[in-house]
């Protein structure tokens, strides 16, 4: 069953965007990402122009985001305080971020960059988030990997400090506040929930137990990309509302069955498998990149005129 798409301007399979929207919303409840470093690129790999699939993914997000917090409320694995504190960064960066990607779309450039962001950040992040996590497998055999590291000096270091409870934590609130900015800039560039940057930087930067960190991670994107997605909307007009609902249906279902199979696996085992989709995703990016498939890029060329 195809149906038209009037922003993205392109027919595609509803049941395709079910399913796409299904398996981002089992990934969002699993990992306590919002899914969309994946979906973004599945969508301009099925024809839908990148700065359409940016600005509507954000949209999507909020809601698989948010059914994947529900749960994780129930089990108390949320840290309130720690996501507010995230959350005032990200609302500064999704501002930087729109004002960034409004000026590259009227230079037609904003294709290219979000693609290229893709390839970068996804590289990066998943080899470093693989590395760590062979090497936390390791230490779990030997030792309980739960213990404080010995290297968080800089952390307790800096100024204005604050007291988390539910995550055990005292600590500065300046580096989670940056952390905050760069996801939501990359919130409003790549049309991500930043959590495949903000959960490594949530356990290796500030120290924060595993168990919390998805929870948290989920309730900040939440708002960050809901910010993000009424910015895009007033702005740009890249938001497609019938391809937004459809992802939406998909994920919403799909949290709830990634939060059950979530709670099923080892920590270390979870990133491990979140490293090796980050890996997979900027695998297809870089070559469709460099074999510049004629169609996708005919499309892009149209959206933009």
């Amino acid at each position: 069953m195809y149906i038209y798409l009037p922003i993205a301007e392109v027919s595609v399979n509803a049941f395709v965007l079910l399913g796409l929207g299904g398996l981002v919303g089992i990934l969002s409840g699993m990992f306590g990402v919002g899914g969309g470093f994946l979906m973004t690129p599945l969508l301009f790999f099925i024809g839908i122009p990148p700065a359409v699939a940016v600005a509507t993914e954000a949209n999507q997000i909020v809601a698989s985001s948010f059914s994947g917090v529900l749960a994780h409320v129930k089990r108390k694995t949320v840290d309130f305080k720690m996501g507010g504190v995230l959350l005032i960064g990200g609302l500064v960066g999704a501002a930087l971020g729109v004002v960034v990607f409004n000026y590259l779309k009227s230079l037609g450039q904003v294709d290219l960059l979000v693609k290229l962001c893709y390839v970068l950040f996804l590289g990066v992040v998943g080899s470093l988030m693989f590395a760590e996590s062979l090497r936390a497998l390791r230490k779990s055999k030997q030792v309980a990997v739960s213990k404080p590291r010995k290297k968080r000096g800089l952390v307790h270091s800096l100024p204005f400090k604050m007291r988390f409870r539910v995550s055990g934590l005292y600590i500065s609130i300046i580096p989670p506040i940056v952390v905050g900015v760069a996801v939501g800039v990359l919130a409003a560039i790549m049309g991500v929930g930043g959590g495949f940057v903000m959960v490594p930087a949530m356990i290796y930067l500030l120290g924060m137990p595993t168990k919390v960190v998805v929870g948290t991670s989920l309730f900040q994107i939440i708002f960050v990309t809901a910010f993000t997605t009424m910015l895009h909307a007033t702005t740009n007009y890249t938001v497609d509302m019938v391809l937004a609902v459809l992802l939406l249906i998909g994920g919403v279902i799909g949290a709830q069955f990634g939060t059950m199979i979530g709670a099923k696996l080892k920590a270390e085992q979870l990133r491990i498998l979140l490293a090796l989709m980050v890996l997979l995703v900027c695998g297809k990016l870089a070559l469709d990149l460099i074999v510049e498939p004629a169609e996708l890029f005919s499309l892009g060329v149209a959206g933009g005129h």
